[in-house]
Order: structure tokens, then sequence, then C-alpha cells
């Protein structure tokens, strides 16, 4: 029996197969890259097998048992920021057409339980709060669309006798993935304005690396749980509170910016039409809104729990971004 990670180079990849490893598992890490400096490439327990999810033939290099443990991460997300006229192709080839081939694989090697990520995009604006699993799916763009769309491929597959524990994480972080926070953390460094859309009362959830990869052990232990689960910190706070914690951990002279909601998304949505995007729509629309999931689901089917506040993750991400520049720095200087 052994343990297979789609998309087993990244972030989350990386995470879940060092908890695996302390758990003395036999792990395959199958993805389109090898991390040439990851240390788990060092532990004799972990075996790389180079896939693209694009190409069915790739995936038949794992001969996926049936008593095998499956989680798909294999994914492309929304940094960079891409031109509208490309960000469909871009998404569904991967996330959709990827996940169809995946259990078109799976199931042709009678293997039919999988732990999958997804996303809470599929959910789109705030229509109850917090947000259950329940919640009507109304995504706002081609990645929250191929995300959804990939959910109903897994329901099809549940009708067929499959379990697939499927995770709605909000923001992943945690040290060494920035994404959207590298601008953010530029600001802060440089002692310049810190610009909210809206007026930053509205709450906001992040989820760190470490829990995400609890989650997944959980699903496991529990037998894959034929459902979908939030994943998200426990008592989320105001963005104001998490940007002035940030600001005062960082010793910055930087200060909050609030702006009109309203006119920043339409100079933001003129940006996006002329090809000169700053954000994705997906981001910016709902950047003024409360989007917080409620995480009761997984505390109480999967016996897991958030272990780390916001602040906490915001805080080791900065660090760690603030670190890796110091020491880009001096090698630059050397």
């Amino acid at each position: 029996m052994r343990h297979i990670i789609l998309g087993g180079d990244g972030f989350l990849g990386t995470e879940l197969c060092q908890k695996l490893l302390a758990r003395q598992a036999s792990v395959i890490v199958a993805d389109i890259k090898q991390s040439a400096d990851s240390p788990i490439y060092q532990n004799p327990l972990v075996q790389f097998v180079p896939i693209d999810v694009r190409l069915p033939q790739t995936l038949a290099r794992l001969k996926v048992q049936p008593e095998d443990h499956v989680y798909h991460f294999a994914a492309r997300l929304l940094m960079p920021i891409l031109p509208r006229g490309a960000r469909r192709d871009h998404f569904w080839s991967v996330l959709y057409q990827g996940t169809q081939n995946v259990l078109a694989y799976l199931d042709s090697r009678g293997c039919h339980r999988l732990v999958y990520f997804t996303t809470d995009m599929v959910y789109g604006h705030t229509r109850i709060h917090p947000r259950p699993e329940s919640h009507p799916r109304e995504p706002l763009g081609p990645y929250g669309e191929a995300k959804y769309h990939t959910e109903l491929l897994c329901e099809q597959r549940r009708k067929a006798g499959w379990r697939i524990t499927l995770f709605r994480p909000r923001l992943i972080i945690g040290p060494g993935r920035l994404g959207i926070l590298e601008r953010l953390f530029r600001l802060v460094e440089l002692n310049l304005p810190v610009p909210t859309i809206g007026n930053g009362r509205n709450h906001y959830q992040f989820i760190s690396v470490s829990d995400c990869a609890d989650a997944c052990l959980a699903a496991v232990d529990n037998q894959y749980p034929n459902r979908a689960f939030n994943l998200g910190s426990a008592e989320p706070p105001t963005v104001n509170a998490l940007l002035r914690t940030l600001i005062d951990h960082a010793g910055s002279r930087s200060f909050l910016l609030p702006t009109p909601a309203r006119l920043v998304k339409g100079v933001l949505a003129g940006l996006d039409r002329l090809g000169r995007p700053l954000m994705d729509p997906e981001q910016y629309l709902i950047a003024d809104e409360t989007c917080v999931l409620d995480i009761c689901a997984a505390q109480k089917e999967l016996g897991w729990a958030p272990t780390q506040d916001d602040a906490q993750m915001l805080i080791a991400a900065f660090d760690s971004y603030r670190a890796a520049r110091r020491q880009a720095l001096d090698l630059k200087q050397a």
C-alpha cells in the first residue's frame, strides 16, 4: 500500500509527504517537475514519478493498485495573473480535463477512492455567513468554474460507488509560499501605505498548509468520508486587525489606506479589459466581503481542528519572505 500524491512536488504535496514520512509510509510523488533542492527526495521511502495530468498516457507510470491512497493536488493557481482571454484554457486544461484523466485512470486500475482539493472559490459571493458546504456554488470566473465542474465529476463517481473526500480550503499559506501576498509584504517592507478594498472591517480567513495536510491524513484515517469539507481558521479577524498585526510585527511605518470598493473594482475591471490586469476578478470581486468558511463538519466528522490562527500564519509567511530576501541580498553582495 502506497500513498500517491498527484501534484506532490508543490507546496501542499511536500507538506503532506513530510507528514507521511513521519508515519514511515511509502510515498510516490507524481508531478510535472521535480524540485532539485527539496529535502523529501533524500528519503528512500520517496519515489518521484514524472506525470502530466493533461496526458493520460503518463499516468500509467504510476501503476496504481486498488489499495493505494491517492491524493489529487495537481492544479494551476491564480498567480501569476493572466490576461482574461487566456484564463479559461489555462485553467480548464489542467483542472477539469486533468481531473477527468485522473478519474478515468483510477477507474481503469480499480482504485475507487480519492482525496481531492478544490477551492472555496466555487462559492462565489457570500450568500450565507459563515459559508457551509451546502452554500450555493456560483463561481465568478474560469478558475472557480473549472473546480466546480470537477466537483460534479466527483459526484458522478460517488454515485458509481466511489469514496471521494473533497476539501474546499480558504487561502492556503505558510513559510515559503507567497502568491498574492508578495505585493502586500513588499509594501510593508518598504514602509508604504497598504490599501484595502473597502473599509477593511470585513473578516479574512486563511488556512495553514500544515493543517491542510493534517486534514488529508484525517480523511484517510476515517475511511474517506464521502462528502466535501471546508477548511479554514477558527476565528478569523478583520482585515484591518490582521494587517495592523503584520505591520506592527514587521516594525514598519506602513499604514492602512481604505479605498472605495465600488470605484476600485471598476478600475480593476477596466484594466482587466485592457489586458493589464493587476488582480484576478475572482480575487477583487469578493475583496470587501466577509468570506468565512464554516469548518464545523471537518471538526465533527474528521476529528480535525486548525492549529494556527490567521495572524500566526501571516507572520510566519512574512518572516519567511523577509529571510529569503535578505539571503538573496547577501548572495548578491558576496
